[in-house]
Parts: structure tokens; sequence; C-alpha cells
């Protein structure tokens, strides 16, 4: 059994509710909760509790956290820091962490990249004025953060304060240019959302969130999840926004939150009243509507699809790097004759049995070999009448009866992509062909099973074994194959339709 007891706590509203299980959820970790994955090596920036508080990259936050102001996390490690440097420049905030010098700054305020609090040559007040910059810089609210330093640039100006106000002012001119480097998304720069899209697969879903500040485009940021179950995109979503807005900072919660998937009334009504009592604003989630919000929300299931694909490559060739362990451990699961180096995979497709066709891919250590494909008209059935059994039997046997003719040798593993009745009826092949000694299985695409001749029940991989995305990608690529060319048939009898009209 996989519950052995149940705890409950109760609570008087939904969104408590929500916040207790996101605290239990990175608390225990429970093993069929869609979670996060890597947020412990994506860095944040903080903000130290200090008299004068220093900016600082830090990771994790629940794990021997920094005490302090959180913003984050930052997905490009590379931008964060070019960030970080854009941040001392354009602010002249504490540098080290104690003092260089017992009466005396260092050169860090020589060069106007620090303020020296150190020597207790600015208030912390003043100091403080800097760091609430710093915020609207780190937020994207350049607009603001204008507002705010042409203002007390012209403060220290009216108080003869030259040298502070020539600061403020080279500041608010370095902002000004750092702005029109940004891609300006709308006219009206009120506009304050983010944009959250996914992109899955079984066992995998990207999610990117772009982030729109005052009208511009201030970032965008990937992540991964890993899953076990067949988790919609609904779920997805709702643990994304939970898991997310919590990490980040109070104070980085939009007004708006655009997602591709619709939620339920309720989901909307939970997450809306959470966050806006977390941010202390009215938060709406919505679904993209208006023509602007659709080219942003399609744009970012562009990036969506993007990340989902860079994440496929990295175990493809995490994969093509392994294999002689992923095969190893294929042998051993399915107790195969020999290790799997070439791999046979058949699949059919046709539409209510018109052109129906099948497809033969093959790959060898774990890798596609394109020069190997085959595909097959199917002749035996009849036109308009479906029969995958009575298919399936006809192509092996051309392909292996081939083979044996030609006295080449079999493939290691042959899969067929189908279930036990699929499996059956291709053994009866081999059978007639007398071909005793040879490793056949198929997979079934309901559960993920695999199954193996004269066996009743089926072997079920893990869902995140790498030796289950094997077989499905090579199933994937047989069923692409076979969807081509069927396209292509049907394609090519449409044409042919169209002439005998006209004639």
């Amino acid at each position: 059994p996989q519950i052995v007891k149940i705890e409950y706590i109760i609570t008087d509203t939904e969104v408590e509710s929500l916040i207790l299980e996101s605290h239990l959820i990175k608390k225990y970790k429970p093993k069929y909760n869609v979670l996060l994955k890597d947020d412990k090596k994506f860095p944040y920036f903080v903000f130290t509790e200090e008299e004068y508080p220093r900016i600082i990259v830090a990771r994790k936050r629940n794990k021997n956290p920094i005490k302090g102001k959180y913003f984050g996390p930052y997905t490009d490690v590379r931008a964060m820091y070019t960030t970080l440097e854009l941040i001392k420049k354009l602010f002249p905030l504490k540098q080290c962490k104690t003092p260089r010098f017992k009466n005396r700054p260092c050169i860090y305020y020589q060069i106007n990249r620090c303020s020296a609090p150190c020597q207790r040559m600015i208030t912390p007040e003043e100091y403080g004025e800097i760091l609430k910059n710093v915020e609207l810089f780190l937020l994207g609210k350049q607009n603001e953060l204008l507002t705010a330093l042409k203002k007390q640039m012209e403060f220290y100006a009216q108080n003869e304060q030259y040298e502070k106000a020539a600061r403020y002012r080279d500041s608010y001119f370095d902002v000004q240019k750092t702005m029109e480097h940004q891609k300006v998304v709308f006219e009206n720069t009120a506009i304050n959302q983010d944009l959250i899209a996914i992109a899955n697969n079984e066992s995998t879903a990207a999610v990117t969130i772009m982030q729109i500040r005052n009208g511009r485009l201030t970032a965008k940021k990937d992540f991964e999840y890993q899953y076990i179950d067949e988790n919609s995109p609904q779920e997805i979503t709702l643990s994304f926004l939970r898991e997310y807005y919590e990490l980040g900072s109070d104070v980085d919660i939009p007004p708006e939150i655009v997602t591709d998937t619709a939620l339920s009334e309720d989901d909307l009504e939970i997450y809306q009243e959470w966050l806006s009592n977390k941010s202390n604003q009215k938060v709406k989630i919505k679904t993209a509507k208006n023509k602007k919000d659709k080219e942003l929300s399609a744009l970012a299931q562009k990036n969506a699809g993007v990340h989902l694909e860079k994440l496929n490559l990295q175990k493809l060739a995490q994969l093509q790097n392994d294999y002689n362990e992923v095969g190893s451990y294929i042998q051993e699961k399915l107790n195969l004759r020999k290790f799997p180096h070439k791999v046979e995979c058949f699949d059919i497709s046709h539409i209510q049995g018109t052109n129906t066709v099948a497809s033969m891919v093959v790959f060898e250590n774990g890798m596609p070999k394109k020069s190997e494909y085959r595909k097959f008209k199917i002749k035996t059935v009849e036109e308009g009448k479906p029969d995958d059994f009575q298919s399936m039997k006809e192509v092996v046997e051309r392909r292996y009866k081939r083979l044996l003719a030609e006295g080449k040798p079999f493939p290691d593993l042959i899969i067929i992509d189908g279930g036990k009745g699929q499996l059956s009826s291709v053994m009866e092949i081999f059978e007639k062909l007398d071909v005793k000694e040879q490793d056949i299985v198929s997979l079934a695409k309901r559960l993920e099973e695999v199954f193996l001749p004269n066996e009743t029940d089926s072997i079920i991989f893990a869902r995140t074994s790498p030796a289950l995305y094997f077989f499905q990608r090579i199933r994937d690529e047989a069923h692409r194959f076979a969807i081509t060319f069927h396209r292509q048939l049907r394609q090519k009898s449409a044409l042919a339709s169209q002439k005998d009209k006209k004639k």
C-alpha cells in the first residue's frame, strides 16, 4: 500500500489551506506532488539585514537562509551577475562586509561606487532611499525609479548639496539609457503583468514566465517540472503559481497574471485571494482575451516550447552518453537474450482504414539510424476496413521474410507499437517463419506498459526512467515517420480525386 496513515489539519479558509499545503510540500517533499525541479540551484538577490544593507547573491532560501529581503529566483545566472554589476554602477551601495580602513573610505567611494556608510558619510535614511531605488530597478518599475531619482536630485539641488544632486542626475541618465535598450510591448506604460506558458510531454513540463513591467518586457525565466502521474496543464499551472510566488519577494507580484491554461472559477477565486493578500493589492488571474495579450501569450508559449525542446535534447545527450547503462538495464529488466545494440520499432497509421501504411525505424546504441528506416503500404487489408492486427502481421512478415531470404542478421530487439493483442498476433508470424530466438516486446501507450511474449503481466518502467524515455522516443519516432508517409499518400489521393472530378 502507498498510504499507511492519514493525518489532517483543519483551517478556517481555503486560502489558509493553500498556504499550509505549500509549506507542508516544501517540508516533507511528497513523492506524488508536482515539484519545481532544481529551484535550489536558482540564485536570488538578497538585501542583508544590517544598518546599511548590502546586496548579495544567495541560493535556496529555506536551507541555511541568509536573513534579509529576497528578489528572484533568477534562472539565467550570467544575466543576473550582469545585472548586479549594473546595479553597483548605478547605485552607490555598500560594497564591503567590514570596513577596510578605520578612518577613511576605500577606493570604491573615490570612484562613486559606494557612499561610504562605513565612515558615516551617509545617513541610514538617505541610504534607505537608495535601497528603494534598487528595489524599483529589480522589479522593472523604471518609470517610478526615474520619478524618484528626479525628485531626489531636485531636493539636493534646492538644498545646495550639489555633489549628491549630481550623483542622482548621473543615475537618472544611466537608467534612461538602460530603458532605451528594452523592448516596448505596450503603449500603455501602466501595464504590469506576468505571462505564464506551459509546454509538456509525458514526464517533463517546461514553464516560461515573462514579466511585463511598466509596459516593457523586463525578464523571461524558464523552469522545469518533473512529475510522475499524468498531471493536467491546470495542475501544473496551479503548482507553479503556488511555488513561484511563494518563493519570490512579496512585492514582486503584479496586479495581472495571464496564463495559457484556463483555470476553474473556484481555483481562480482561491489563488487570486491568496496573491492579493500576499501582495497587498488586487491580483487578477486570467487567460489572454485581447489582441496584445494573445500575442504575448503566444510568444511565451513559443519560449516554453523551445525550452522543452532544449530539455529533451539534454535528455537525449545524456541518454546517448549513458546508453551502456540504459541498455544493460533494459536487458536485465526485460530478460533479453542480447544487449539491445540494434532496435527496430513498427507503427501503423491510417484514418478509418484509408491509406493504411506502416513504418519501421531503427536505433543503434540509443541513436536513430535514418538510413535504415523503412515505410510500407499495406496490401492485405481492404480499404475502409481498418485491421491493425492484420496490418502489423503483414509488415512484420514482409520485413523478416526478406531478411531471412537475404541472409541478413535480425535486430537485437523488436518493438511493436500496441498492446498485448498486437504482440500475440506478431508472434504468429515468427512461428510461421520458424524464428525462435528473437527478443520481441510491445509498448502500450495508455499506461506505457511493456508486454513480453507468453507473459500475463506487463512491465512498467518508472515515469522518470531513462529506459522508458528511450522506449517513448523510438515509439514516437516510428509514429512520426508513419504519419508523414500517410499524409503524403492522402494528399496524393486527394489530388487524384480532384483530377477525376474535372474529367
